[in-house]
């Protein structure tokens, strides 16, 4: 390290969740990780979970390390305490949050800006580093990161903000891949958990008309409202979403339609509320294999576009604008759990009893 550490009490172990085998998380001690060249070691302060850690906790999510070392969480936030070789962009004790994503930077992929789908992912020894997915991850009381994917937060945000800011750059990515550009049009979100939530403040603040979320739980539905949300949908309630959807754009359906919910009954919704000329927007992980009638999609001239993470340097755009009060972010921290009870963390992310937003598990 490069920097003197002696304001943090740094140990030689630590307490890390490790994944044994599919739904198989024990909680171990572990050796603290020394950064390398251009990366950081952080003291974590909370680890956020999603949807893809459900996927990685059951064995289902591919290029992870092997089971029996990997630390799994790439929604984390906390304090540098360390500086790897050649860092001098941080100090010691700077508070931070992450993309998860950092590519080889050798590949094309990389080379042309698109390192979340850098060739080299999951190849060990070339570079590419996705934190709690190919590399260890935040479920852990330390974790290194490269300086290139962590970001600096002032004193305005606090750890929770910080966990969102993650999802917040998720929602960010997607809409760049659509051109980023939502002045005056009509944006429908599939799905009110953090990543749908995040996506309608951004569609807001990049000047959508009309912002419509549907969702069959009406505690989010109600908080949608509450972060921007125009109009919202409840899909329990509602028998043809397209046609609902028609109603509120003056029959013409959405300009954009967003799935940040990973049903495989949603891309076919989407397609058939999405205006002829517009765009649909994947950036959930589904489960099983989609069903989509692509001739009416290509007869109507309707791109399809999907994205993965955080790229394009989302997070720290979205640290800006939290940072300007124009992102809520913390308040959808609604469980917090300590490591030890990472089994019930994750329990609850998958029954959603008590219908959380974000749980963290907090250090």
């Amino acid at each position: 390290m490069t920097q003197d550490t002696k304001q943090f009490d740094i140990p030689k172990t630590m307490k890390a969740a490790v994944l044994f085998g599919p739904d198989d998380m024990r909680i171990v001690e572990k050796a603290v990780p020394t950064p390398g060249p251009g990366q950081v070691l952080v003291k974590v302060a909370e680890c956020g979970m999603c949807g893809t850690d459900l996927k990685i906790y059951d064995g289902h999510f591919p290029l992870t390390p092997p089971f029996g070392k990997f630390t799994p969480g790439h929604e984390w936030t906390g304090t540098i305490v360390g500086l790897g070789d050649t860092v001098n962009e941080f100090s010691i004790g700077d508070r931070v949050c992450i993309e998860a994503h950092h590519g080889c930077g050798r590949c094309a992929n990389c080379l042309a800006g698109k390192y979340t789908m850098c060739l080299n992912y999951g190849v060990p020894g070339k570079g590419q580093w996705a934190s709690g997915m190919t590399a260890d991850g935040g479920f852990a009381e330390y974790v290194v990161h490269y300086a290139s994917s962590v970001y600096k937060m002032s004193d305005k945000l606090t750890f929770d903000d910080g966990v969102l800011l993650t999802t917040a750059g998720t929602g960010l990515f997607g809409i760049d891949t659509v051109g980023g550009y939502l002045l005056g049009e009509n944006i429908l979100i599939f799905g009110g958990g953090p990543v749908g939530l995040m996506a309608v403040q951004l569609a807001k603040q990049l000047g959508a008309k009309t912002v419509i979320l549907t969702d069959l739980i009406k505690s989010r539905l109600d908080l949608a409202k509450k972060l921007g949300a125009d109009y919202v949908i409840n899909s329990g309630e509602v028998d043809d979403i397209p046609t609902e959807v028609k109603k509120l754009t003056g029959g013409e359906g959405v300009h954009v339609s967003i799935d940040a919910a990973g049903a495989a009954t949603i891309p076919q919704m989407a397609l058939e509320s999405t205006r002829r000329g517009g765009q649909i927007l994947l950036i959930a992980f589904y489960g099983k294999p989609v069903t989509l009638d692509l001739a009416s999609a290509i007869r109507q001239g309707i791109q399809i576009h999907t994205s993965r993470g955080e790229g394009g340097g989302s997070v720290g755009r979205a640290v800006s604008l939290a940072e300007m009060g124009r992102l809520v972010c913390g308040p959808l921290v609604t469980n917090r759990f300590p490591l030890e009870k990472i089994n019930e963390a994750l329990g609850i992310v998958r029954s959603h009893e008590g219908n959380p937003i974000k749980v963290v598990i907090q250090f």
